[in-house]
């Protein structure tokens, strides 16, 4: 298998592991910046490398419409073009057609939808989905998905689960069929393959009889907990190395979310790397990964970080406020980054306050920080064994 997954230590439900991807091994449980358009807006590469992240996930739907598939694809994948070394993994491309709303037609076949860039037309099948991803080159990606929406009553989100474990089979068939024909990897860094170390790098020239890439599945059914039981127990039946929860954050309350994933972990296999799509604050990760999750990623660092919401460990902080205008102190007095290392809120504020892209920079890069931090005190307190303590320890308090 081109991915492995070790379980190391466990507090309570909670556990900690490694991942093994041809890109490099991944600790668990982990965050997963999102570089929507390979890129993580605001920072560059070797910056993220600083920054000890593991692996990224770049969005399948916005590469496609741009730069395109097949010039990603000429430029060595995803970790060829934006000269990444480390792990990639793609979503298919569900959840943004199932965000166009008005500009999308779902059938059998699979989706019509119209560009968010200039209005044409385009269609999105699980096949053309695992044909984009395996061009892209990523060392995870997803099964192409239906996400139900919310509200939506029983009859609903059971056609919308049906239709996502009908896409699921089929995208492990063009997987299976199609998966070897991942594209070298031109990369400048490469990293060597722990698994194929004849090859002497992560990715190889297609034909060789072997893929880089692992197909994940995808457990919908909506806010019912019985149709999430069936969609895992089903979703299982098809079989995949690893398993997502998707169809979260669509608009139920926090609460609901919670019981979902709670509810569905039961049903997933603790072999298999657990992956929950799409969420979330810092505490609301801390509380997941004390379930059971292995892998969460989420757009809120970043782009909470481009409107001036800033996470410390104090609570929330908005730097666009007229009080921190002569606040010499630092962001966070209890992190360690660059950022709070060097800067003031005052500056920060200023910063903002200026529409600087200097604020944009700084920004993300500390709410990244505060995030990818606050991961490796999850895992250092898994392996400690506090079960009962490690929340309390992680999660921000409200500011007073």
């Amino acid at each position: 298998m081109p991915i492995e997954f070790q379980i190391e230590a466990h507090a309570g439900a909670a556990r900690t592991g490694r991942l093994l991807t041809p890109h490099g091994e991944i600790e668990t449980p982990v965050f997963m910046p999102v570089g929507t358009a390979a890129t993580v807006k605001a920072v560059p590469q070797d910056v993220l490398e600083e920054l000890g992240v593991q692996i990224l996930l770049g969005n399948t739907y916005h590469l496609y419409l741009r730069p395109g598939i097949e010039t990603v694809r000429n430029l060595g994948g995803l970790h060829g073009f934006m000269a990444w070394p480390r792990a990639i993994l793609t979503d298919s491309g569900g959840f943004q057609v199932f965000s166009l709303n008005e500009l999308r037609k779902v059938t059998e076949e699979g989706v019509t939808f119209r560009s968010h860039l200039d209005g044409s037309s385009h269609f999105f099948s699980p096949e053309s989905s695992m044909a984009a991803q395996i061009g892209l080159g990523a060392d995870i990606v997803m099964a192409f998905d239906e996400c139900t929406e919310y509200p939506a009553d029983q009859a609903r989100t059971q056609a919308s689960m049906e239709l996502t474990l009908r896409w699921a089979e089929r995208s492990k068939k063009y997987f299976e069929e199609h998966k070897h024909e991942v594209p070298w990897d031109s990369c400048q860094y490469p990293v060597p393959s722990t698994q194929y170390p004849e090859k002497g790098a992560a990715n190889w020239v297609p034909g060789t009889g072997y893929s880089t890439q692992s197909l994940f599945g995808i457990v919908q059914g909506g806010m019912d907990l019985a149709l999430r039981k069936e969609s895992a127990e089903r979703t299982i039946e098809i079989g995949f190395p690893g398993y997502a929860i998707g169809g979260l954050s669509v608009g139920e309350p926090r609460e609901r979310t919670r019981e979902v994933i709670a509810a569905t972990l039961e049903y997933l296999p603790a072999d298999k790397p657990r992956y929950v799509m799409g969420v979330g604050t810092p505490e609301e990760i801390v509380e997941y990964a004390s379930l059971g999750v292995d892998m969460m990623d989420c757009v809120l660092p970043t782009r909470a970080a481009r409107h001036g919401l800033l996470f410390t460990s104090e609570g929330k902080v908005s730097i666009k406020q007229a009080r921190y205008t002569t606040d010499a102190g630092p962001l966070d007095p209890n992190c360690g980054c660059r950022v709070c290392q060097r800067y003031s809120r005052a500056y920060l504020r200023h910063l903002y306050a200026s529409n600087e892209v200097l604020a944009q920079v700084l920004n993300t890069l500390h709410n990244l920080s505060f995030y990818l931090d606050t991961m490796r005190r999850v895992r250092h307190s898994i392996r400690l064994g506090e079960e009962s303590g490690f929340l309390s320890n992680v999660w921000s308090r409200p500011k007073p």
